[in-house]
């Protein structure tokens, strides 16, 4: 059986306790390209192959065929297949080409279909986040900043650490592997420190419980009991 992960010493990995026997942390894992040898796609995998490796349950949402922002009905099926995938992930995993010194369109419209609440449930809230980039010429951290403000927006935990991976069209091989390098251990340290966040924080909504949201609730329960009293 090949090894899924043949340049990771799995000697200097120290095992990652699960909380109590719960199911394994859920993570989802976007891209910002279509291209056929896309290397963000490239990165993701790589990405989700260690966190498996790490003890967590992985999902790629593949963007081709999505249409752009309000460009169809919400019942889209590519739509409907994000927004499931949005709900069903406790923590995430963002990854785009940088583009004209910023992320790519594709990548952007992936999260501007995801509203910041589906009736009462806010679908990316509280969940932990990591941000990556891929770039074809010299190393730059303008997208994995834009992402921090973007997760920032739709009110999840961004870990600290973080992977830009320059001249990506040089570090992975024929088999479409990142090559051994220091910016393969990072993508390692990355994903190692989102698991632990994601065992941390997930399932604790009174970390994200606000007190604006308690009262805006609150208001509208009263005023569907005044509704109902008249």
């Amino acid at each position: 059986m090949t090894n899924p992960l043949p340049n990771l010493d799995a000697s200097l990995i120290q095992p990652i306790a699960s909380d109590d026997g719960q199911h394994k942390p859920r993570i989802l894992l976007l891209y910002g390209s279509t291209r056929a040898r896309s290397f963000s796609r490239l990165l993701v995998e790589e990405a989700a192959r260690l966190l498996e490796h790490f003890g967590a349950e992985t999902r790629i949402f593949n963007p081709s065929g999505l249409p752009l922002p309000d460009d169809a009905p919400g019942d889209h099926p590519k739509v409907q297949e994000l927004l499931e995938l949005m709900q069903w992930s406790e923590g995430q995993v963002w990854c785009s080409p940088e583009r004209h010194g910023s992320m790519s369109a594709v990548f952007k419209a992936q999260i501007d279909w995801v509203p910041l609440a589906l009736g009462a449930v806010r679908p990316t809230q509280g969940k932990t986040l990591a941000v990556m980039q891929v770039s074809g010429g010299s190393q730059s951290f303008n997208v994995v900043n834009q992402l921090r403000v973007l997760g920032r927006w739709m009110r999840m935990f961004t870990i600290p650490n973080q992977s830009s991976v320059p001249k990506a069209y040089l570090e992975f091989d024929e088999g479409n592997r990142m090559k051994p390098s220091s910016l393969y251990d990072r993508v390692v340290d990355v994903m190692e420190e989102l698991v632990k966040f994601t065992l941390l924080l997930r399932e604790r909504p009174d970390l994200v419980d606000r007190y604006s949201e308690r009262k805006e609730s609150a208001e509208e329960l009263t005023q569907r009991v005044n509704q109902r009293s008249i």
